[in-house]
């Protein structure tokens, strides 16, 4: 799943330190979820968006491999 954290961060001059505080999770996970190594919950994804004040898919875009669905996706 690819995500505009980032991005979003860098719109609102927000740290990775900080975005991790407000939604309460590590700056490590913050990092991991940047670089695409992992997909947040649904709760966490709300609160991720509700923070920048957008709407979850405006965060996430959800791309299938393309070899198709994993075992985890069943």
């Amino acid at each position: 799943m690819k995500n505009r954290i980032r991005v979003l961060r860098a719109e609102k001059d927000m740290t990775q330190e900080q975005l991790a505080e407000l939604i309460g999770v590590t700056r490590n996970t913050i990092i991991s979820m940047e670089k695409g190594k992992y997909c947040p919950s649904i709760k966490l994804g709300f609160r991720i968006a509700n923070v920048f004040g957008v709407g979850i898919d405006d965060v996430f875009t959800y791309e299938e491999d393309v070899d198709g669905p994993s075992q985890d996706d069943e």
